[in-house]
């Protein structure tokens, strides 16, 4: 499952242009970029599978497909799915009678798929599978008597998704250290505690020992929750950081996973910017950089990062060195709906 995307528009050209493969010379005086690239990086497998969904869907039923919400937070692949046949809505209520409707890969509230039934709407869930099994231990959780304190972040789908599978009020949402230290449960309160799938694993592991402190009784999962791309990419960043004056993050600012690569890389003491093109490179960023490090969030294709390399060939000779902390062959499987 990998989906494709056209070639972004090509670079401006420039003069003295180098290589962006191994070139030793420099350009107009300066001494060659040493670019570090993570990996892993960009897509995982929850965001192949969505997109596919998509893809797969317009294929079936022909265009237009409408999808709530943004399948996964990045621009330029919500841009691409559209140019196929793909029509965003931000509720349900927008999709026409008889038309198909794709949910988004970070999971909607149960109301959502009900509804969609009841009108009669072919739907397909495009959640991701780690965030489904996040679902169902709610649900287990609760049936079995306790009170949810969910560790997220307030008004990202995947946290609206997560509290909506269960009653109202029987999930707390947790962002901070403050917040559990204001917490008011009674000792023999029966709790558990659940996490979004793309925090950071070092703040989540503080907030997640904070609870576990303030309630021994407190009940986990049985495997933590941050799923394996994220933690993945996270320590990619921690490898790369040290090396560099300034790591470039690849993503979108309303997708969790990038924003917490670019907190990682400032925690390891480099500066680090988040950019979702190309062409928002200031140049100024570069100034005394001789080690730049490169990664991408799990919604960024790797169109992108080509991109990136190409933009900064255009000024310095770039010397590439990826960097692999790790191995992934994760693959999800498609909805019976689309298969055969």
């Amino acid at each position: 499952m990998n989906a494709s995307f056209p070639d972004p528009p090509p670079a401006p050209p420039a003069r003295n242009r180098p290589s962006a493969r191994n070139g030793p010379s420099p350009v107009a005086g300066l001494p060659p970029l040493h670019l570090l690239i993570a990996a892993p990086r960009g897509f995982c497998a929850g965001v192949d599978r969505a997109i596919e969904i998509v893809e797969r869907a317009i294929e079936r039923y022909g265009a237009p497909v409408y999808v709530r919400h943004e399948i996964v937070h990045n621009r330029y692949v919500v841009d691409s799915l559209k140019a196929k046949g793909a029509v965003f809505v931000e509720e349900l209520d927008e999709v026409p009678d008889g038309k198909p409707v794709v949910f988004s890969a970070h999971g909607v509230p149960k109301v959502v798929p009900l509804a969609a039934t009841e009108r009669g709407l072919d739907w397909l869930d495009a959640t991701c599978p780690l965030v489904s099994k996040v679902h169902r231990q709610a649900e287990r959780k609760v049936e079995a008597g306790r009170h949810i304190l969910f560790v997220g972040h307030k008004g990202h789908p995947e946290v609206i998704g997560t509290m909506g599978q269960v009653p109202e009020g029987a999930m707390t949402l947790v962002e901070t250290l403050d917040d559990v230290a204001r917490l008011d449960f009674p000792v023999d309160k029966p709790l558990a505690f659940l996490t979004q799938t793309t925090l950071s694993v070092d703040d989540t592991a503080e907030i997640v020992a904070a609870l576990k402190a303030r309630f021994p009784a407190i009940v986990g999962p049985r495997a933590e929750d941050i799923c394996y791309a994220t933690s993945n990419r996270q320590a990619a960043v921690k490898a790369i950081a040290p090396r560099c004056q300034l790591v470039l993050v690849i993503g979108a600012p309303n997708s969790s996973n990038s924003v917490r690569l670019v907190e990682v890389a400032e925690r390891e003491g480099t500066r680090a910017r988040l950019i979702q093109r190309a062409d928002e490179i200031d140049p100024a960023w570069l100034d005394g950089v001789t080690t730049l490090g490169l990664t991408a969030g799990a919604s960024a294709p790797e169109v992108l990062v080509r991109e990136v390399v190409a933009r900064l060939a255009q000024t310095r000779s770039v010397v590439e060195e990826p960097v692999t902390t790790a191995e992934e062959h994760m693959v999800f499987k498609l909805p019976r709906q689309l298969v055969g």
